[in-house]
């Protein structure tokens, strides 16, 4: 079987604080020569690595952790809540589930991958198993809602390509008729209150599938753009929304 990531990446038990900043870091390769380096130094200098300048930086993290009691240590991966080895002292020690919980509270936007495994990584610092389960079936709710309205959509383009042929063998025809057929004001009537209901709708998770949160400032905008035009007048568009809605819910 495949190793976790986290093993692949060097975890341990417990660590010294010096290779818990070198695996943060992802310079575990170099390890040797860090330590050989150091010596018994506990925290690099900026001019001991200056190709890798986080090595200080996570170093400096974690002692500054120990120093406010942020994250125990002790010996050995023994943590000790009396007699504690001073922060110099080059056995002190911190546990990996100590040092993991501390990154996850105080640094949740890095998940470096001796602590953390791919899943964990993979998910933002914000999101947990609850919230990501309520995520997958909103989700899924909309994709059903999304189906249903592109069945919808597809419908009523259909049902508009079959009035244009309409229209035009009518035009053919010569039959210049001004009122629309029973049939036909019921159609448009259908698309006008569908493309209606999609406007002022919403997603399941609550979210407007458009701008306009009601009747009034689609009636508003429809003005803006288009005044002046036959049927377009205020008192017009008032009672032909309306009466659509009525009849997109009658016709159900």
């Amino acid at each position: 079987m495949p190793k976790s990531s986290c093993f692949a990446f060097g975890a341990k038990t417990y660590y010294r604080p010096i290779e818990a900043a070198i695996r943060w870091c992802g310079l575990i390769r170099f390890e040797q020569r860090i330590q050989q380096k150091l010596g018994q130094r506990p925290v690099p200098e900026l001019e001991d690595f200056p190709r890798w300048p986080l090595l200080h930086l996570y170093a400096e993290r974690i002692f500054d952790a120990l120093m406010h009691g942020e994250l125990p240590y002790g010996k050995a991966g023994i943590v000790l809540t009396t007699q504690r080895p001073s922060l110099d002292d080059p056995e002190l020690t911190v546990r990996h589930v100590d040092l993991k919980a501390w990154v996850a509270r105080y640094y949740p936007g890095e998940k470096p991958p001796f602590l953390f495994d791919d899943i964990e990584r993979a998910l933002h610092p914000a999101v947990d198993l609850k919230t990501l389960s309520v995520l997958l079936v909103e989700r899924e709710a909309a994709k059903v809602q999304l189906a249903e309205l592109a069945q919808m959509h597809d419908t009523l383009r259909a049902e508009h390509d079959a009035l244009v042929t309409d229209h035009a063998k009518r035009v053919a025809k010569g039959d210049q008729a001004r009122e629309p057929g029973l049939r036909s004001e019921s159609t448009y009537l259908n698309i006008i209150g569908g493309l209606l209901s999609l406007l002022l709708g919403k997603s399941p998770s609550g979210a407007a599938y458009s701008s306009f949160h009601n009747m009034d400032a689609v009636v508003s905008a429809l003005l803006a753009h288009h005044q002046g035009r036959p049927g377009l007048s205020e008192r017009t568009l008032w009672a032909k929304l309306a009466q659509a809605r009525r009849h997109l819910e009658t016709s159900r």
